[in-house]
């Protein structure tokens, strides 16, 4: 597993550092990939295990106290041209689960978490949003449990209009 690296490292061979790379890469905290990782970021930090890199394409986002937690976000607004806000949805599908220590996919297609952890942006406003402001984000965490038995074979599950 990688080390967190330092905000003020240098790239060998160039005048910059890894922490301009990031303001460049990731400063659209508004864009669904930077966005979901974001809420994972808020998740795990509440949570205290934040400590570590993540793993892009880990079995769940988190192990918390041996139960595994899917991170979901969405928001009203995007970084692109909307006529009108978004709605709410999040995937629930079922997927068979990676192995990054071993490269290995699981055998079995199942919800591969104990629960999710839904992460709404709210704000509305594009004209003057913080994506920074928890007063903007609502959070709603679901048993995988409660998942399997009312929506046993759904895809997404959405809020209401």
């Amino acid at each position: 597993m990688p080390s967190k690296i330092e905000k003020d490292q240098q790239i060998k061979g160039t005048r910059t550092s890894v922490s301009e790379f990031w303001r460049w890469a990731y400063s659209d905290l508004l864009s669904n990939r930077n966005r979901g990782i974001f809420a994972e970021f808020l998740v795990g930090h509440s949570l205290g295990l934040t400590d570590k890199p993540r793993i892009e394409w880990d079995k769940a986002d988190f192990e918390y106290n041996g139960n595994f937690i899917e991170v979901k976000s969405a928001a009203y607004i995007q970084s692109w041209y909307q006529k009108k806000p978004s709605s709410i949805s999040f995937s629930i599908s079922k997927t068979r689960a990676w192995d990054p220590a071993t490269g290995n996919w699981s055998s079995e297609v199942k919800k591969n978490s104990d629960c999710y952890v839904f992460c709404v942006y709210t704000d509305q406003d594009k004209t003057n949003y913080n994506i920074l402001d928890m007063d903007n984000w609502e959070f709603y965490v679901v048993s995988t449990r409660f998942l399997n038995e009312h929506y046993p074979e759904q895809k997404n599950i959405h809020s209401p209009p």
